[in-house]
């Protein structure tokens, strides 16, 4: 242990800690823009700088670790002026009109321009126009850039994707696209955790809120949009406003203001995937000699999309079962068309999703199969859905409850953890169980696939099926290793489940399999921290990591849902009697399954 002095408090921490960690454990906040724990520690932004009694220059705190007896001041006069010096350098090269920022209000670089009264003249430094690339959707707005290098790490050391990299040196470095690409030649998943780590508004989405407003304001479109569980684990974030308060319903409520004519569930389309993608498995699984293992699931377009370039010799075993998402487009502008009487083309279908990537699956040419037209419409991530509130002046506060709409509108508490890391597993399992055996489990029989440990793993038997042993992990680089392991014959599943959004220990996981410690039938990879809850879509609140809270959120539906179980949604079994008639019939591999060879990556064409 070592034992120095920050401003006037005796610390005592372990060997090997910076002095910014040591001054967090007595709730000393010193500012920070580039840090990011364990992830970004390179002391960039140069705003961490603190003095150390002896020493003649000032040093980053967030890579500068402990001594002995050091005297630490981290808000001295020479500190203040230092800090307010590189901040005016920041500001110099930023796009300072923040009102046209999304950030605005939730900029790092902005309230520290304001906790220092950076408000007079700053350096001045002409900024070179540049026109964003609004291709694709993630946008990056070039001069709002800090260089922090926040995307670039977050990308290597989480993702394994290298898509950011420095460019240039000196004065003219920059932050662009590996290999001197454009970013929709190159082959980023789109899973948006370089937006959600930025401190600034560097990167953001690609705002969709135009093409909505002219729907609703659009006599002869009939508007119908749909809600993906995790969003309502984290929209009222940005009110403040308690879990329990904000609820689904309050959110019906709002989006019925704003004009929209039918709002659904999400909810109903994931139970709807658990039928036909767990009847898939069930049956490759209970004629295993007929198949090649393993079969993967398919609801996460990041990994789809990761998958076709990284490993494109297993696309073959993606399941054909489209994602909630556009299983919904798609049975909204066929069955929901029908029922209306209406001409689908009339039909403008819009989704609000906690992901990014959900906006480049909504545009592929294979998500057209109920009329010709994007099954979707539009994708929406919970940010832009809550600025659209905004400027509606939608308060939430003071909303009564409205339940969703019907056919659509029905969900079990198996589709609400659709969004929580393990839910997947967890409502695949019951259903699995049920599709073979003809009775349902114990709801928490699975509950060990649950929590936010990085590797969770269960085993169980299912009468009639045999042992199956199960794993939840995460992360899109130790899915590298996963699929680099499957490639060699080092580990073999049944069936794979990964979403591509960062977060976890499949390294550990993986370790254990090649050691022969452990052995699956059936593993969960998550790639977003937290899964769904913790997308590349959802609200942005820098450093702070809330998917295991949001998660806990969805979990707590699910256990007090009157329903726990996919098979018992009766509007989907209303749907399969009316028009699909059964899981895997004709109609539904039309309509909610799909080929995920028809289409080619950049890098693949």
């Amino acid at each position: 242990m070592v034992t120095l002095t920050i401003d006037n408090r005796t610390v005592t921490v372990p060997e090997g800690t910076t002095i910014l960690e040591a001054a967090r454990s007595v709730r000393l906040d010193i500012p920070t823009l580039c840090y990011l724990k364990d992830i970004n520690e390179i002391g960039a932004c140069r705003i961490c700088m603190v003095e150390v009694e002896g020493e003649q220059r000032l040093v980053a705190a967030c890579d500068t670790q402990v001594a002995e007896g050091i005297v630490v001041h981290t808000n001295s006069p020479r500190v203040r002026e230092a800090r307010r010096v590189n901040l005016r350098l920041l500001l110099a090269q930023h796009d300072i009109r923040c009102p046209k920022c999304t950030r605005s209000g939730n900029c790092k670089l902005q309230q520290l321009t304001n906790d220092y009264n950076l408000l007079g003249n700053h350096y001045i430094k002409d900024l070179r126009p540049i026109e964003p690339d609004f291709s694709t959707p993630v946008v990056r707005f070039e001069n709002r850039c800090i260089r922090c290098m926040r995307c670039i790490q977050v990308c290597d050391k989480i993702q394994g994707m290298h898509i950011w990299d420095l460019m240039g040196t000196g004065t003219r470095t920059t932050i662009g696209v590996s290999g001197a690409r454009t970013l929709a030649d190159s082959d980023c998943t789109f899973c948006g955790q370089c937006m959600t780590h930025c401190p600034v508004g560097g990167l953001q989405e690609h705002d969709d809120t135009g093409r909505v407003f002219d729907a609703l304001a659009n006599p002869k479109k009939i508007t119908v949009v749909q809600m993906a569980p995790a969003v309502r684990a984290a929209w009222a974030e940005y009110y403040h406003l308690k879990p329990e308060y904000a609820t689904a319903q309050r959110m019906v409520t709002a989006l019925k203001q704003m004009g929209f004519d039918y709002v659904f569930d999400t909810n109903f389309t994931a139970d709807l995937t658990i039928m036909e993608e767990g009847s898939e498995f069930v049956e490759r699984f209970t004629h295993r000699d007929q198949y090649t293992w393993p079969m993967f699931t398919s609801c996460c377009p990041g990994w789809v999309r990761f998958v076709k370039t990284q490993f494109p010799k297993y696309v073959s075993h993606l399941s054909t079962a489209k994602s909630p998402q556009q299983m919904f487009g798609a049975v909204a502008k066929s069955y929901f068309a029908k029922k209306l009487g209406v001409d689908p083309h009339d039909i403008f279908v819009v989704s609000i999703m906690p992901c990014t990537a959900k906006k480049s699956e909504a545009a592929l040419p294979t998500m057209r199969d109920a009329c010709g037209d994007p099954d979707v419409d539009v994708v929406l991530t919970t940010r832009e859905i809550v600025r659209m509130f905004r400027g509606e002046q939608i308060n939430p506060a003071v909303l009564d409850e409205t339940p969703f709409d019907s056919p659509l509108g029905s969900g079990t508490g198996a589709a609400v953890i659709f969004g929580a890391t393990g839910g997947v597993m967890d409502a695949a399992l019951r259903s699995a169980y049920y599709l073979v055996t003809g009775r349902n489990p114990d709801p928490d029989a699975f509950r060990d696939v649950r929590g936010m440990d990085g590797w969770k793993e269960a085993k169980f038997d299912i009468p009639g099926a045999g042992p199956v042993s199960v794993a939840v992990a995460s992360g899109l680089l130790n899915t590298r290793k996963l699929m680099t392991a499957l490639e060699r014959g080092e580990v073999r599943y049944d069936f794979v489940e990964i979403m591509a959004c960062p977060g976890g220990c499949a390294g550990r996981l993986l370790d254990a399999i090649r050691d022969g410690r452990v052995s699956y039938d059936f593993v969960e990879v998550m790639a977003c921290p937290g899964g769904c809850a913790g997308g590349g879509g959802q609200p942005i609140h820098d450093g702070v990591e809330l998917a295991e809270k949001r998660g806990s959120v969805l979990w707590n539906i699910d256990k007090a849902a009157p329903s726990r179980f996919s098979h018992e949604n009766p509007e989907v079994h209303k749907l399969y009697r009316e028009f699909m008639k059964k899981p895997l019939s004709d109609v539904s591999h039309h309509l909610l399954h799909t080929d995920h060879q028809a289409w080619k990556m950049p890098s693949q064409k």
